[in-house]
């Protein structure tokens, strides 16, 4: 018989470790969430912006030559839309693929 208790008192002991050890685990996961929602989240759309604007130098060359071109039209006829749009199509089309993946 007190093989037996040993037996239980070993198994006991092992469980409760266990069972500890998933609550210690727990309750350090529940104080994470919390302390990352107190954090305010940031955007990171304007730095993916700002690294992916070197890729886009040709576009935003001709957008700065035709302002340049532009510059003394009193007019208001001539525009350079069409370039800035390019532009920011450029910046998009490197930007959309790495921020859909840090988007929760």
């Amino acid at each position: 018989m007190l093989m037996i208790y040993g037996f239980v008192s070993k198994l006991s002991n092992s469980y409760f470790t266990c069972v500890c050890e998933s609550v210690n685990k727990l309750i350090l996961t529940i104080i994470f969430l919390f302390s990352m929602a107190e954090e305010e989240p940031s955007d990171q759309k304007k730095y993916l912006e700002d690294s992916c604007q070197p890729k886009c130098v040709e576009p935003l060359l001709e957008y700065k030559a035709c302002v340049q071109r532009i510059e003394g039209d009193d007019s208001g006829h001539k525009h350079c839309t069409g370039q800035y749009f390019d532009y920011w199509q450029c910046v998009d089309k490197c930007v959309a693929p790495k921020l859909l993946v840090t988007l929760k």
